[in-house]
């Protein structure tokens, strides 16, 4: 099935959190995607297409908390006013702040939608909502990226977003996160630097990226022409519109919010555990 196929004449509830997430904890994303998965995994809700945009944050993978020295790449995050956290699903480190859109489609999930289809999903959606990139949106591991995966968007070799999936209580959540702003390389030099301080060079657990800075890059960077928050939420809404995807604006009911706050606790406590310090919430 393509993405047209899943737009055309489907209602999908639309949350807007690109500006309220900017006020509240990161952790709160992953258990309102859990949140959602559960209610349209149960029947009780609609496709939903939510959109977040935090403050600095470094959200780390479990293979990254697992490094022999991470309490210092830790340590240089934070005092580089990036508050830090460890992510439940899979995947290694990635930076949020307010040049980075995020955005969920949250569905049933069926046994003949694969995983593959999952990411392709995603990769046709930016396709149409860039239609006029300047040049080819692939789909390819970019080599030297952070949080490399097959599925690394990239413009002319330059990798400006990640695409993941969450699949839980019979709901699917297809993520991307789109680096819209400021400089890619920048990002990623801060990452790069917080692996060589957690890692030290020395064996690890698994094989920690080494980045090279110069193979990222933004939205902004890749048109040459200032591009923001509200331009991407212009053009994702006119493009599922145009398809044919009805949109209903929307909120937690009163039982998604009593499952969220259980979730939540739950994604803390988690977290708390994964970096063995106390973290506020």
């Amino acid at each position: 099935m393509n993405a047209k196929d899943m737009l055309a004449n489907k209602t999908w509830r639309w949350l807007d959190q690109s500006s309220s997430g900017l006020h509240f904890n990161p952790l709160q994303s992953f258990a309102l995607d859990d949140t959602l998965c559960t209610s349209v995994g149960e029947g009780s809700s609609v496709p939903v297409m939510r959109a977040w945009v935090h403050s600095p944050t470094a959200v780390l993978g479990i293979q990254d908390s697992r490094l022999p020295y991470v309490q210092d790449g830790i340590h240089y995050l934070k005092d580089n006013g990036y508050h830090v956290i460890v992510r439940n699903s899979g995947g290694l480190a990635v930076l949020l702040d307010k040049g980075i859109f995020n955005l969920s489609f949250i569905f049933k999930e069926n046994k003949t939608f694969s995983i593959n289809d999952g990411y392709n999903f995603m990769w046709n959606i930016i396709k149409i909502i860039f239609d006029d990139a300047p040049g080819l949106i692939e789909a390819y591991e970019i080599k030297g990226s952070y949080c490399p995966g097959s599925y690394d968007l990239s413009i002319n070799g330059k990798k400006f977003a990640g695409i993941s999936q969450r699949r839980i209580r019979g709901g699917a959540a297809v993520q991307i996160y789109l680096a819209v702003s400021e400089s890619g390389a920048a990002r990623a030099e801060l990452l790069k630097q917080f692996y060589e301080r957690a890692a030290r060079g020395e064996p690890a657990r698994f094989e920690w990226p080494r980045i090279q800075p110069d193979v990222m890059a933004s939205l902004t960077e890749l048109y040459d022409q200032p591009i923001n928050i509200n331009d991407i939420l212009l053009r994702l809404l006119t493009s599922v519109k145009e398809k044919g995807a009805l949109i209903q604006p929307s909120s937690l009911t009163n039982e998604e919010l009593h499952r969220f706050d259980y979730l939540y606790q739950r994604v803390v406590e988690r977290n708390n555990k994964a970096l063995q310090v106390e973290l506020k919430s």
